[in-house]
């Protein structure tokens, strides 16, 4: 918009002799100082090294323009190199011979330097730079006149005609300099900072001009102290104190409460403690002490919360290991971790990886383990000794081990205490316990008093089974990523949530929208963001969330308890509110390290620079933040290939490594596609070996035995090559704009769908998966469907039949599929053969409504309405009777009236687009002349490729009278649509009785997709009895007809045998008798193909058009 306001700025005279001082000592310019010192401040804002600004230069070089009155000034633009870190001499230097480079030919006009270059333009910013910088060192001089008082006025409004333009100019008292800003990118406070530290920056600059310039200082003293008070977070907490001993107390305080539940099955404090005492007894007797590891391989039960507290009892450590995961993940875990032994189920036998540790199924050893000692055991383990190890996705191709200890723990634990004003009644716990969140639910709860609530093996992720888990138990405590929460807020009854009290999203970032849905629905209910890596103990910082979030993106907060976070540049320096630098943590929370892996540990796992302590370290996080003014931190995304989806932390290098293990790929990127409803998915690009071809399903199933299914690119994307940086590096910018909409694997695969139900899935997926179009046979998890789509998913399709099972898409993931399931149910019938048939119901276009030929069916337009487009809504009118029951109509005027009602559900008033092919014309035309009867205007009448209808009327129809005839009419008729034989005739149907030739006929139109494998009888003797009916129909127009404006598209080619002698010659008449009833001239289109394949690829794209 150009509109910008100004901050100020002034530098003293004592600085400003400074200045020019040590531009006379380096053989520069006072200019050349202040845009080095600008090109400086601009990097460390941005990141970048490759700065260019522009300024203008009088342009009076030539001795004849001396005393000209004219404009002369010309624009240079200073492309300024910050590589390699130079000292402020050495910049100084470079800054010198880029400015008389471009002094010596400042007589180039600048419009003609962006003619030769021709950079991308752009309506929102100049071309070649976006900031300006002058400096005025010529007096401004005052016009006095005689008799008048003049004084300067300013303008009332600001006109930005650049993002950024610094105006410096030297006065008695020093330079004074004007920042220009564009108010659609900055805020004041945020130029008043930029101001402060340019001041800053240039006091540093001239007291050493030898140090590098990433030493120069930004942040002004306040500042300093500012961020000191933001990390001010010590606090005391029982350090010296196991989980087990808070645990253990807890038991002496509520020990009947009841501790966990699951399913019908529950444990008090008593009896947990009991049962976790036993079994660390027996894991001491096996040799379990502290550091040591003991695996656990569990489902969802009280066996798992039994299964830690005795791993953690007996002085041990736990790794968690999720089932789900492939088992050759799994035997890697085991071998890198070095576990001392596997603690597991009975039931998960047959997938657990080989491994040497001694294996326990723990419940087998039921018996075993009630005969050993109940009471507390004496273990030795201490604060400092492990507690637990969770593995990370790693970018080398192997996941990393993540050791923490018991103080980590606590400390994690404790803070909780200290931030949350409300502990835990009833937590539910969402997460495996394979994933660091776990540990919120399962430790703060148990050591709070909570009742743990853990929902069945396949519900974790079933919203509505959640939301009356919720209801049910009266949780409290919920904890769930950003997207599920959406999810179940969208789907879940208010009354089912309304017992809740703490609510906190975590694992990716939180939208200002989901914090809008949540207080609209729950105005007391208090909504938290948390943050934090699994190196940091699970949380590192916490936001509550407002009603009125004034961002789109809601902040990550502040540290915790006894946590620092700092924002530093590549340099390790803070950087100044506003500034975009990598989060790096410290504090009582950050792990040992990497388990077996010094090299990375020492890599991420720093020296503190900003603590006494010599042995403080921080964790670089390689998250992108920044702080806000108010001393909150946004979060802004990776600075390295890790992404998080659906709260997965994923290595993208990690998949690209097991990628390339497979014999047929050359090459691989994997990068994440984020769609319009911001919905990540991962996509894979594929070179293959020359002369192989990569089978998707070979390919998924090579990375089933390798990845845990959430790291599954669910989209493959093959590619003769991958597209490269200048520098000869993969173009992952390149990749992400590359179009991903049509997944198929090729098109002969495809298959359309085939009545009303089928293409209403078909739109439903094709809206949830954002991936278009989608075949019947097409899976919805390899299309990228994941659990948190699928429950929207089965609840939008909850419309045809209630209560429809999650478990139902996971057994039959295709459309297919799931149709035949709902055909059971009586519910989809009225939807199923309702007339109006919403073939596109999307777009901000009028609706066109068409009316099918005389087979009745409209999933032949199908085609048509998908290229129209996205933005034109298309509806068909099927025929009633089509199901076999209803009996069909036996004149036009009666559909029409019929189709009318049926339209005017969608669109009440005109004006109408209307349309028909074949014999559906005649009942569009009678429609046209109903709506104008009852006062509604016809907009468009488009015919395709028919006759009009009172030349029609003087035709005789074909009519049969044995069944077997009309079998072999209407099969003649499919054929050409399908352009394939059915082999059906006379011939075949002879030698068979009546229900045999129906079986038969039945049979071949199911092997040709032209009906689902589950259909009945009626459907096929319904569309049979369609084309009798509409066979035997005489139309005769009404004589006081109503003109209506008329598009005619005729096809290319007649199809053969198809015409009587009289419709060849009336096929001269260029209207085709439809001029007799327009309104105005006929609107002649001629489309490639014939009757039928004009409505079918690629025909159809020109009749689209």
């Amino acid at each position: 918009s150009y509109q910008g306001a100004t901050q100020e700025i002034q530098l003293t005279a004592e600085l400003t002799q400074q200045l020019k001082k040590l531009s006379q000592q380096t053989g520069t310019t006072l200019f050349m100082t202040l845009l080095s010192a600008f090109a400086v401040l601009l990097s460390r804002y941005s990141g970048m090294n490759d700065i260019v600004i522009g300024s203008p230069i009088a342009n009076r070089t030539q001795s004849q323009t001396e005393s000209l009155i004219g404009f002369f000034v010309n624009t240079l633009v200073f492309r300024i190199d910050l590589e390699g870190d130079p000292n402020v001499t050495a910049l100084l230097k470079r800054v010198r011979r880029v400015a008389l480079d471009a002094y010596a030919n400042q007589d180039i006009p600048f419009e003609q330097l962006v003619e030769e270059l021709q950079p991308v333009r752009s309506f929102s910013h100049s071309p070649l730079f976006q900031v300006m910088f002058v400096l005025q060192n010529v007096p401004t001089g005052s016009l006095e006149l005689v008799g008048l008082s003049l004084t300067p006025l300013e303008p009332e409004s600001v006109v930005a005609q650049f993002d950024l333009t610094l105006s410096m100019e030297e006065t008695d008292q020093g330079l004074d300099g004007t920042l220009e800003y564009s108010t659609d990118l900055f805020g004041a406070a945020t130029m008043e900072r930029l101001m402060g530290h340019f001041k800053t920056l240039l006091t540093g600059l001239v007291d050493n001009p030898q140090q590098p310039i990433h030493e120069l200082p930004l942040l002004t003293e306040a500042e300093q102290q500012q961020l000191l008070a933001w990390n001010d977070t010590a606090t005391d907490y029982p350090h010296d104190k196991t989980l087990v001993d808070l645990f253990e107390d807890q038991v002496e305080k509520t020990p009947e409460a009841i501790a966990v539940v699951f399913e019908d099955q529950q444990l008090t404090y008593r009896a947990l403690n009991t049962k976790a005492n036993q079994l660390a007894h027996y894991l001491q007797n096996m040799g379990v002490k502290p550091d040591i590891l003991v695996g656990i391989c569990v489902e969802r039960s009280l066996e798992m919360v039994i299964g830690l507290f005795g791993i953690l009892k007996a002085g041990g450590a736990y790794l968690p290991l999720d089932p789900a995961y492939p088992a050759a993940r799994l035997a890697f875990m085991l071998e890198d971790a070095g576990v001392g032994m596997l603690l597991t189920q009975s039931s998960l036998i047959d997938s657990l990886p080989e491994t040497t540790a001694p294996v326990i199924f723990q419940d087998d050893k039921t018996e075993v383990l009630s005969q050993h000692r109940s009471e507390n055991p004496l273990s030795g383990v201490g604060p400092e000794h492990l507690a637990y190890v969770i593995y990370t996705s790693g970018s080398t191709g192997k996941s990393k081990g993540v050791p923490i200890t018991h103080q980590n723990l606590v400390h994690s634990t404790s803070a909780r205490f200290c931030y949350y004003s409300e502990q835990p009644k009833c937590f539910l716990l969402l997460s495996s316990f394979a994933f660091d969140s776990s540990v919120a639910g399962i430790f703060w709860t148990l050591v709070t008093g909570g009742n743990l609530v853990l929902p069945a093996q396949n519900a974790h992720q079933d919203t509505l089974q959640l939301a009356q888990l919720i209801k049910q138990h009266q949780v409290s405590h919920l904890l769930a990523i950003p997207s599920f929460y959406a999810v179940l807020l969208e789907q879940a009854e208010r009354q089912q949530l309304v017992g809740l009290r703490t609510v906190i999203v975590a694992g990716e970032a939180c939208s200002s929208e989901l914090v809008k849905r949540h207080y609209e629905r729950f105005e007391h209910l208090s909504l938290y963001n948390e943050y934090g890596p699994t190196e940091a103990s699970v949380w590192s910082s916490v936001y509550k969330c407002l009603s009125q979030e004034p961002r789109s993106e809601v902040p990550i907060g502040r540290p915790i308890a006894n946590t620092q976070l700092y924002i530093l540049d590549e340099h390790q320096r803070p950087v100044p509110v506003g500034v975009p630098g990598e989060l790096h943590i410290g504090g009582d929370g950050l792990a040992r390290g990497y388990l077996n892996r010094p090299d990375l540990t020492a890599e991420k796992f720093i020296k503190n620079p900003f603590s006494d302590d010599p042995n403080a370290r921080l964790y670089k996080t390689g998250d992108l933040a920044r702080y806000l003014p108010d001393g909150n931190i946004e979060y802004l995304g990776r600075i390295d290939n890790q992404v998080k989806i659906r709260g997965f932390r994923i290595e993208l290098g990690e998949i690209e490594a097991a990628l390339g293990q497979y014999p047929f790929v050359k090459e691989t990127a994997v990068i994440v596609h984020e769609d319009s409803q911001t919905d990540k998915r991962l996509v894979a690009y594929l070179v293959p070996h020359q002369g192989q071809v990569i089978e998707n399903a070979e390919l998924r199933g090579f990375l089933t035995e390798r990845l845990p299914d959430y790291m599954i690119p669910p989209v493959f994307v093959t590619q003769e090559a991958l597209p490269l940086t200048p520098n000869g590096k993969i173009d992952r910018q390149a990749l992400s704009l590359l179009s991903v909409d049509r997944l198929k694997l090729s098109e002969d695969t495809f298959v359309a769908p085939r009545d009303a139900l089928e293409l209403q899935l078909a739109q439903i997926w094709e809206e949830i998966l954002n991936v278009r179009p989608i075949g019947l046979r097409d899976n919805f998890f390899d299309l990228g469907g994941h659990s948190l789509l699928a429950v929207r998913l089965m609840v939008t399709v909850g419309r045809f039949k209630n209560n429809l099972p999650l478990a139902a898409l996971f057994q039959g993931p295709t459309i297919e599929q799931l149709a035949a399931l709902l055909r059971q149910d009586e519910e989809t019938d009225a939807l199923l053969w309702s007339p109006l048939v919403a073939l596109q119901p999307n777009g901000s276009k009028p609706p066109f409504f068409c009316v099918p030929g005389e087979g009745g069916n409209v999933i032949y337009f199908y085609e048509l309405a998908r290229s129209l487009g996205q933005d034109q809504p298309f509806y068909g009118l099927q025929a009633v009777g089509l199901d076999g029951q209803s009996k069909p109509y036996t004149s036009i005027e009666e559909m029409a009236a019929r189709y009318i009602q049926e339209i005017q559900t969608v669109q009440p008033e005109g004006p109408y687009l209307l349309g028909g092919h074949s014999f559906g014309n005649q009942v569009a035309f009678e429609m046209s002349q109903q709506l104008q009867q009852q006062g509604h205007e016809v907009a468009l009448l488009a015919i395709i490729d028919t006759f009009a209808p009172h030349i029609l009327s003087d035709q005789p129809g074909m009519i049969w009278e044995e069944e077997a005839q009309w079998i072999v009419d209407v099969a003649e008729t499919i054929e050409h649509w399908l352009g394939q034989p059915l082999e059906v005739s006379s011939e075949v149907l002879q030698p068979l009785d009546a229900d045999e030739q129906w079986n038969y006929f039945r049979e071949r139109l199911v092997m040709a997709n032209v009906f689902p494998p589950d259909v009945d009888m009626e459907p096929i003797r319904g569309l049979v009895g369609i084309f009798k009916a509409n066979r035997q129909i005489r139309y005769t127009p009404p004589q006081d007809f109503f003109p209506t404006r008329i598009a005619l598209f005729r096809a290319s080619e007649a199809m053969e045998g198809s015409e009587e002698e009289a419709l060849s010659e009336m096929r001269q008449e260029p209207t085709w008798g439809w001029s007799l009833f327009a309104a105005e001239p006929v609107i002649i289109n001629v489309v490639p193909g014939d009757h039928i394949t004009m409505l079918n690829p690629p025909h159809v794209q020109v009749l689209a058009e």
